[in-house]
């Protein structure tokens, strides 16, 4: 008997009030480490109309023009105009910075190795349902957020603003995606725009090119999209407010979308704004690049791995693998053969990983992992012969 279920999954666009915060976060983070690979940072963004509140814990050697740089990144994504609610050149940035707290310090800076920033659980995740090896759902609205983006800046799409958001529902059968059930589409426009045309244009222009990419490399069939996909762009029929005029953003407000869509769990800890040193990013980036080795292994169609750390502690006080039943070995071998491939300490992932340098606003929008467009340490199949070989050997 045929399996059939829906999967969906969300994105939203640089200009999206959470994420103009996470890019703020990681920029200032990425300016630190230019200049202070050591820096210590734990860095939060407020955005609202005409606002831009940066606080935090920040121990480093170098100086940063928060206010400067938090101008130029938002310049950068496109809030340019007083009528967006936010403007680059007129709004107020205010800054409130304290160093780090010298109880959390003392755990980190250890003789011998770096302990771990916080207590927590972590989760990487990685399937071959995408050349990617990440889920499809989540991969299609990163792309379809991507292009609105593009779009936008070329002008192949005139009077967009910067704020946007995309969801994909996904139908499977038999464990393959068959049909794109829904396609939703939130894009902040001009006053002037006819919500008919632009629901053309961005249906021409955005959703149909990123599906046909997909189709023609073979990894979507044929008629993914049909007469039977039910498009919802621009619902409402207007979308003229936006970005912080319209929705006060946060850094860490978008975890699922940052990750993997809703189809692996998630620990809990966001990730922009936080330097190495805390596990929330260097061990969800180690689980993940551990996760995407066992599965472009071979050792598994699917791959989860969790990882806990204890404050101070310099190694995982957990490691749990799970293959949902498609291991090439039981789940308790293939997490042996895993802990013999990577060292899953801060340092070490620290170290593996070069997380000491600048790496981190280039991912603060578009998710952080199945980033083909760049290069990505977490993202390197480096470690796919020492796994096989340890495979072989069980």
């Amino acid at each position: 008997m045929a399996t059939r279920f829906l999967f969906t999954s969300e994105s939203v666009t640089e200009g999206h009030p959470d994420k103009i915060a996470d890019q703020v976060s990681d920029g200032v983070l990425d300016a630190i480490l230019a200049d202070d690979p050591e820096g210590r940072v734990a860095c939060e963004t407020l955005t609202a109309t005409g606002l831009v509140l940066v606080a935090g814990e920040i121990t480093t050697k170098t100086y940063v023009d928060i206010p400067q740089l938090a101008r130029s990144i938002v310049r950068d994504i496109g809030y340019t105009k007083g009528a967006y609610g936010l403007d680059a050149e007129t709004c107020s940035v205010i800054t409130t910075i304290n160093k780090q707290s010298p109880d959390i310090a003392m755990g980190v800076s250890r003789e011998g190795d770096i302990g771990a920033g916080d207590q927590g659980l972590m989760f990487g995740y990685a399937s071959d349902e995408t050349p990617e090896l990440m889920p499809l759902p989540i991969q299609l609205a990163h792309r379809l957020a991507r292009k609105l983006a593009e779009v936008r800046k070329s002008g192949r799409i005139q009077h967009l603003r910067p704020d946007g958001k995309t969801q994909v529902t996904v139908e499977w059968k038999d464990g393959k995606p068959v049909h794109a059930r829904a396609i939703v589409v939130a894009q902040q426009h001009d006053e002037e725009v006819s919500t008919e045309n632009l629901r053309r244009e961005i249906r021409a222009k955005v959703v149909e090119p990123v599906i046909a990419e997909y189709v023609a490399s073979g990894h979507l069939p044929e008629g993914f999209l049909d007469a039977n996909t039910e498009y919802y762009i621009n619902h409402t029929g207007r979308f003229v407010i936006g970005g912080p005029h319209g929705d006060t953003g946060l850094t860490g407000r978008k975890i699922i979308v940052d990750t993997y869509g809703g189809a692996a769990p998630h620990g809990g800890g966001a990730f922009s704004g936080k330097d190495p040193t805390k596990v929330d990013r260097s061990a969800a980036y180690g689980a993940r690049w551990a996760a995407k080795n066992v599965v472009a292994a071979g050792l598994a169609k699917r791959c989860q791995i969790q990882l806990a750390y204890s404050i101070g502690h310099h190694e995982p006080v957990s490691v749990n693998v799970e293959t949902f039943g498609t291991g090439k070995a039981t789940d308790e071998e293939l997490e042996k053969i895993v802990r013999k491939t990577f060292d899953f300490s801060p340092g070490g992932l620290i170290r593996a990983l070069g997380l000491r340098r600048p790496l981190y606003r280039q991912v603060a929008a578009y998710g952080h992992f199945g980033r083909t467009d760049l290069d990505l340490p977490w993202e390197r199949l480096d470690k796919v012969e020492d796994l096989t070989r340890f495979g072989g050997a069980r």
